[in-house]
């Protein structure tokens, strides 16, 4: 089940990279079409950057997705992402009615898709995502503690 996913996760990664470049933590997200073989936005962390708090990689993916559709609703995508995700990006995505989130590395600190929290398929909401973990997961990782190790 994580074979279909191992080419966007590499995206999502080479979008992590950008943010280190950045001075931002190492997270990078794609969203991929209905078919899943377009990118419809992309994204990599950029609170550093630009100042803003919801910079997050997957906010940007959903933002830039929708106007590449011109709607809000993303019925039938799918988000990967490089970490799992946070409440605030967990609520946009049950928000952006995304089918799908593949996600690599856990976040036991704030993981609200099945570490810590469970936003995405809480039952209480009127949406829930399928969620695929672990997809290329030692990489994703990997990425990130280098990251924290250099700081």
């Amino acid at each position: 089940m994580r074979d279909p996913w191992r080419a966007a996760m590499r995206l999502a990664l080479d979008q992590a990279e950008l943010a280190v470049r950045g001075g931002d933590v190492p997270v990078g997200a794609v969203m991929l079409s209905p078919d899943g073989t377009t990118v419809l936005g992309a994204g990599h962390n950029e609170r550093e950057a630009t100042g803003d708090p919801t910079a997050h990689a997957e906010v940007l993916a959903i933002r830039r997705a929708a106007a590449a559709l011109g709607q809000w609703r993303l019925t039938g995508c799918t988000l990967v992402v490089t970490l799992e995700p946070c409440t605030m990006c967990a609520g946009a995505l049950v928000q952006s009615r995304v089918d799908r989130v593949v996600y690599g590395a856990r976040d036991d600190k704030a993981g609200a898709a099945g570490s810590l929290w469970d936003v995405v398929r809480d039952r209480r909401l009127n949406h829930r995502p399928e969620v695929v973990e672990g997809v290329l997961a030692e990489e994703c990782a990997g990425l990130l503690t280098a990251f924290f190790r250099d700081r």
